[in-house]
């Protein structure tokens, strides 16, 4: 096997095993009960909205908003 088809081989299953691609979504909050929907979703997420909307700086206390990057490529 040469060494391109080799790397290409690594790299596949790197990326396929055990579990496909490189990151994950996992909660960061507890979801164990009707209360802790509820707060999560209707009708809890409606106050975090509302103070995103006053000051839109809120976005980084109340979301992900600081903690993404984007890689954009062609």
């Amino acid at each position: 096997m040469s060494n391109k088809a080799r790397k290409r081989r690594e790299a596949l299953v790197y990326h396929a095993k055990p579990k496909p691609g490189k990151i994950e979504v996992v909660p960061t909050k507890k979801y164990a009960t009707q209360r802790d929907l509820s707060l999560a979703y209707s009708p809890g997420v409606a106050e975090p909205c509302l103070e995103i909307e006053k000051d839109k700086d809120n976005a980084y206390k109340y979301t992900t908003k600081g903690n993404l990057v984007a890689v954009i490529s062609n």
